[in-house]
């Protein structure tokens, strides 16, 4: 659903379910689809809305890209959707969208999630995936397979192409890219980094709200670096690691996943 609220356009989402809201947030290349399976098992409990944020999935399009913006977009939506209290959860990008939000609006959040990802920044590359993309010459293609072929060379990974190719979308006549590339290239700094709320000093903000870190044994996302930082800005920060699971956790292990999420919600 992609709704217009106050001449400002509105995030994308899916919502299935009843209960109290559940709001989940993609990560980086993503969008609601990546969270179909998990979103079906919550909405046993929970009124679930799976949002594509900016520049991806059929959320709108902007050549700005950072967490405040990102921010405002998840709350633009709450308030036009009259949801005064939630449980959010956020994976990756999305879990940083969340951290943030989470400290600018703590009275309309109950719960948090925050899933393989902490509030630092990081010194990932996107470039390499990036390029290769937009230098396709889409009107010459046919078929998706001769996307995915075209990106072979510089893609070799064929899951990873997979997982990009759910961007690919069919027009009236050939294809387009749902992710604004362009924008998500240009802003990959703001990405990878982390800003802090702007009316806090960096050092000095603090999350009063529960909150599980969940992340994949296999993954490095939290270190002990990550966690130190968590430690330092979240009251009530909680800690579970998925066996068997990298940074894609929810996929690779989706039973150990929801069971994890829902336990916590049960108990905190």
């Amino acid at each position: 659903m992609n709704l217009m609220g106050n001449n400002n356009p509105m995030l994308n989402f899916v919502r299935i379910g009843e209960g109290e809201p559940l709001i989940i947030l993609h990560g980086l290349f993503g969008s609601n689809k990546n969270w179909q399976s998990i979103s079906k098992v919550l909405s046993q409990s929970f009124d679930v809305l799976t949002l594509d944020l900016r520049n991806h999935g059929e959320s709108f399009h902007s050549d700005v890209m950072d967490y405040p913006s990102m921010v405002r977009d998840v709350h633009h939506l709450l308030n036009q959707l009259e949801i005064k209290s939630c449980r959010l959860m956020g994976h990756s990008m999305g879990g940083k969208v969340a951290m943030l939000f989470a400290s600018q609006y703590p009275q309309l959040i109950s719960q948090l999630v925050v899933v393989d990802i902490a509030p630092i920044s990081y010194q990932h590359n996107f470039d390499h995936l990036i390029d290769p993309i937009i230098a396709l010459k889409l009107d010459e293609m046919d078929t998706r397979t001769d996307v995915d072929k075209a990106l072979q060379t510089d893609i070799a990974d064929s899951q990873l192409r997979q997982f990009l190719l759910q961007s690919l979308a069919r027009k009236p006549h050939g294809w387009r890219w749902k992710n604004n590339w362009s924008a998500i290239k240009k802003h990959r700094d703001k990405i990878i980094g982390f800003q802090f709320p702007e009316e806090a000093q960096p050092g000095s903000w603090k999350v009063n709200i529960p909150t599980l870190f969940i992340s994949g044994e296999l993954s490095d996302y939290v270190d002990e670096i990550g966690k130190g930082v968590i430690n330092h800005h979240f009251e009530k920060p909680h800690f579970r690691v998925i066996n068997d699971a990298n940074h894609w956790l929810h996929a690779e292990q989706p039973k150990q996943f929801a069971d994890a999420v829902m336990n916590f919600f049960r108990n905190q």
